[in-house]
Order: C-alpha cells, then sequence, then structure tokens
C-alpha cells in the first residue's frame, strides 16, 4: 500500500510511520521544510498541496497539530490550536477533492474525544459538547469532510505516554506533589501509542469511514491513572488540586476542556469492526510506556 502521512514527524507520525515501513508499505510524509529524503514533500509554503501527490495513494492520514498540552491556552495560543489542525486538514482535502471520485483515496483525518465534551458511554453517534475543544473538533472534522465520502475521523483520546498527556503528570510525580485534579473520580479517556497506531491501522485496511473513536474500552479515571503512575514510579499520591486552584492557574479552557472533563468514551466503531487492544487496563499501558 502506498499511505501519504501529514503530521509525520509527532509522537503518533512517528510510530505510524515506523509501522507502516516495518509492515512492507510504501510511505509519504509531507514536511514543512526543505525535503531532505526521497520519500519527503514539502507542503504549507503558502501554495496549494497538488493533488497528484495524494494520487493513486491507498490512504492519506492527516496527523498535524499544536500541542494542547502546552500551556497557558492565551488567545493566540487557541488560534495556533485551531490555524494547526484546520489549515493542514482543509489542504489535504481540497487535494483529495479535486481527484475524480472514484481515484480518491481514504482520508483518515485526526480529531480527538473532545469533540463530546462531558457525558457517560460516548459513542460516535453522541452529540458535540459545548467546550471550547469541542468546537475545535467540531471545525475540524468540518474540515476533512471536504475531502467527500471515504474520510474516517479519527476521535483520539488522550495518550498514556511520557511524551503525550503524561509528561506534566510524570514531572509533578517524580517531585513527590501528585494527587487528585479536582474531585479526581471524573473518567478520563485514554489510550496506549501501540493501541492508537494499531488503531489508525486497522481503519486503513478495513476501509473505515466517519467518526472512530480511539479509545481504550476500559474505563479509568483521572485518580486511576494519577495513582497507577505514582505506583509505577513509587512516589506518593496524596495533595489534592481543587477544582477553583487549576482553574486559577491554568486556565478556564484548560481545565474544564481537559483536567475536569467527565467523558467515559466508548470505541463502538472498533468494536464492532472487530479490533482488538492490546492494553486493557491503565496500569498496562503505563507499565509499558514508562519506566520504572
Amino acid at each position: 500500500m502506498h499511505i501519504v502521512v501529514g503530521g509525520a514527524s509527532g509522537l503518533i507520525g512517528r510510530a505510524l510511520v515506523a509501522s507502516l515501513r516495518e509492515r512492507g508499505d510504501r510511505v509519504t510524509r509531507l514536511v514543512r521544510r526543505q525535503p531532505q529524503a526521497p520519500d519527503e514533500v514539502r507542503w504549507l509554503d503558502g501554495s496549494p498541496l497538488e493533488p497528484d501527490v495524494v494520487a493513486r495513494a491507498d490512504a492519506v492520514v492527516g496527523l498535524n497539530g499544536a500541542s494542547i498540552g502546552r500551556l497557558p491556552w492565551s488567545r493566540s495560543y487557541r488560534s495556533r490550536l485551531l490555524w494547526s489542525r484546520i489549515t493542514p486538514t482543509r489542504a489535504l482535502a481540497r487535494a483529495i477533492e479535486a481527484l475524480p471520485p472514484g481515484e480518491r483515496p481514504l482520508f483518515a483525518s485526526a480529531s480527538a474525544v473532545g469533540y463530546y465534551g462531558s457525558g457517560r458511554e460516548l459513542t460516535e453517534a453522541s452529540r458535540p459538547g459545548g467546550t471550547f475543544l469541542a468546537g475545535l473538533c467540531v471545525e475540524w472534522e468540518h474540515a476533512a469532510r471536504v475531502a467527500g465520502e471515504r474520510v474516517a475521523l479519527l476521535r483520539t483520546a488522550p495518550i498514556l505516554h511520557p511524551e503525550a498527556v503524561l509528561k506534566p503528570i510524570i514531572a509533578l510525580t517524580r517531585a513527590g506533589v501528585s494527587g487528585p485534579l479536582g474531585p479526581g473520580r471524573q473518567s478520563w479517556p485514554w489510550i496506549s501509542l501501540d493501541d492508537e497506531v494499531a488503531a489508525i491501522l486497522h481503519v486503513i485496511d478495513g476501509g473505515l469511514t466517519g467518526p472512530v473513536n480511539l479509545a481504550a474500552p476500559v474505563r479509568a479515571t483521572a485518580d486511576d491513572i494519577g495513582f497507577a503512575l505514582a505506583r509505577r514510579l513509587n512516589r506518593p499520591y496524596v495533595l489534592r488540586a481543587p477544582a477553583r486552584a487549576l482553574r486559577a492557574v491554568l486556565g478556564d479552557a484548560f481545565v474544564d476542556g481537559l483536567v475536569l472533563s467527565d467523558a467515559h468514551v466508548l470505541p463502538a466503531a472498533l468494536t464492532a469492526s472487530g479490533f482488538t487492544f492490546r492494553h486493557l487496563t491503565v496500569e498496562d499501558a503505563i507499565a509499558d510506556a514508562v519506566p520504572a
């Protein structure tokens, strides 16, 4: 297969490209600098992406987006969060749209479980929430749908990895100042990096379209994740951070959209299509990703 990947330099992109190559697929990486390898193509340089770049590809994967873990979410950074997702997605979708309908590759476009805000047993059929992140995801997915009917919307949960959602929590835990964030009982959707990549490959190979929740099937709370990490690092987990203090330090949009969001997200589309998760508990995922 030939797969075109935007956002190949990020955590998910690097792991996905490695897995694609390992199984013998041809990969074209889209880069925002002068190409340094035969498989690289420059884009987002002020000119539209040429349809020839995605023509004859089996799938195009869009993973671009500035980190939601960077703080603070100032007005300018919220604009960057939006631009860094919408602009690359729109460029890919328009390049695909320019191809004849019968020749368009599958477009697997990143999104996030932030689409839902808070709620119980949220599936791909659930409605969007009312937070900043939910609105961002709605616009993100709208840009992707320009590509036509063969679009998969990868609503990804926070990844339990030291380079992702665990990065700031690891620093606090190692310093011995970790503990419940707000009530601590709020459901936090999650997925391991291995399962994230395997799920994207499953979507590509199965030709899945529409929203697909990339989230582990077993519910976990913020306390479950924090305590599992503290136990892995042999550190205490006792210092509670009240919601009011979190909002004062981190800002309402970040805290309400991520930290205090109570979202039980179910991977209904993956489950129905026969996907098997490798990591079913946060303990397993953290033990695999975080050195003791």
